[in-house]
């Protein structure tokens, strides 16, 4: 049996999207181009969610937060492609790639929880208007922006730990542009029943539970009989 080099890592090297050189300035372009329209398209919500004292209200406290979500999700990974474009290297250190891992799954697990809580609000404003302002007050919306934030820390520092105890073969080439925690594990000569279990758990909470309750808030939102006055509302 051929025997293998099993050391701690000290760089990946991202392939990123291809190896034509003569593509690399179009990829360059294009993917600041969406970058800087990404970033300016999400403060300007934030501006006028926050200069507005009429969009004071739970669906768009939500909305700041997603758009404050999606400047960090795009942060992430983008600007690094961007800097080892422009470099023409596409190494990446070893604590930076973790930082990235950490930072994608706390974002990504933070946006599908932020989304599902514009739809639980929205399933509140349809089905209970009465009661809307009661249910959906200040406190609730804080509440649940940061159990989703604690929520989706806890699962990226988990994940990040459990890479931090890997060892890795001599070459660590990830195919892509960024650092993908499934890539790392292909990677790793290290047993990995422990991480594959935790990333289905955590793809069944943050992918599975959210998107049920989606899936049901719109389904009663569209119509919802009123147990009181036995109307029948439905949403348009």
């Amino acid at each position: 049996m051929e025997a293998r080099n099993q050391t701690p890592a000290l760089e990946f090297l991202l392939l990123g999207l291809t190896e034509d050189p003569g593509l690399q300035p179009l990829l360059f372009s294009l993917f600041q181009s969406v970058y800087l329209v990404t970033i300016l398209g999400n403060l300007l919500i934030i501006l006028a969610v926050s200069s507005d004292c009429h969009l004071h209200t739970p669906m768009y406290f939500f909305l700041f937060s997603l758009s404050l979500t999606d400047i960090g999700l795009s942060s992430s990974t983008v600007p690094k492609m961007l800097v080892n474009i422009h470099a023409e290297d596409q190494r990446i250190s070893y604590p930076g790639c973790i930082t990235q891992v950490c930072s994608v799954l706390v974002f990504s697990g933070l946006e599908t929880c932020l989304l599902s809580a514009m739809a639980y609000d929205r399933y509140v404003a349809i089905c209970h208007p009465l009661r809307y302002a009661v249910i959906m007050s200040t406190r609730m919306c804080v509440s649940l922006t940061l159990f989703s934030l604690a929520v989706s820390i806890l699962n990226g520092l988990i994940h990040s730990l459990l890479v931090l105890r890997l060892s890795f073969c001599t070459e660590i080439i990830i195919p892509q542009f960024f650092c993908e925690l499934t890539q790392i594990l292909r990677l790793t000569c290290s047993d990995t029943l422990i991480h594959n279990i935790v990333m289905y758990v955590s793809t069944c909470i943050f992918g599975g539970v959210p998107g049920l309750g989606i899936l049901f808030s719109y389904i009663h939102s569209h119509c919802v009989i009123d147990p009181e006055n036995a109307i029948i509302r439905k949403n348009a």
